[in-house]
């Protein structure tokens, strides 16, 4: 390549905001690069120092009491089936449109395969299914509700 087309070249990329060209033929090869390279640099910012909160002023026996029995019915719902997880991240819907009936109620015994709702993700919508054939005891997301990798969905009762 001639002085001539090598500044045309340059003026070209110059023009535009390319950051980086490279040309390459048996007989030369032409690397132009514009500006800095940018540069990453890993800093790590001071450990949070904490200081001991005040200690209230009533006694702390009445709100330990209270935190029990709200932990409890949870925890009974989970001794008392299994859970269906989602599968992957997106959003929980009950029912296949807007307008239809959900596809399973509180209560009710599904058959292996059925479907129980879909998790939409990325514009695809995936019908999780039951695995076995079971009973719904919770359904513990809302329509519509964004969900997350292994979010219970539904807590079962294998039949």
């Amino acid at each position: 390549m001639d002085v001539k087309d090598l500044k045309l070249l340059i003026k070209m990329i110059t023009e535009t905001d390319i950051t980086e060209f490279e040309m390459d033929n048996s007989d030369e090869k032409i690397v132009i690069r514009r500006g800095s390279r940018t540069e990453y640099v890993a800093v790590s910012a001071p450990a949070p120092v904490y200081a001991p909160a005040p200690a209230p002023a009533a006694p702390a026996v009445p709100a330990a009491a209270a935190a029990v029995p709200t932990a409890a019915p949870a925890a009974a719902v989970a001794e008392k089936g299994e859970t269906i997880n989602s599968p992957i991240v997106g959003t929980f819907y009950r029912a296949p449109a807007p307008d239809a009936a959900p596809y399973v109620e509180v209560g009710q015994v599904v058959e292996k395969g059925q479907v129980l709702c879909i998790v939409e993700a990325m514009k695809l919508m995936n019908e999780i299914e039951a695995e076995y054939r079971c009973k719904i005891v919770k359904i513990c997301k809302e329509n519509a509700q964004a969900v997350e990798f292994g979010d219970p969905l539904f807590v079962i009762e294998k039949l």
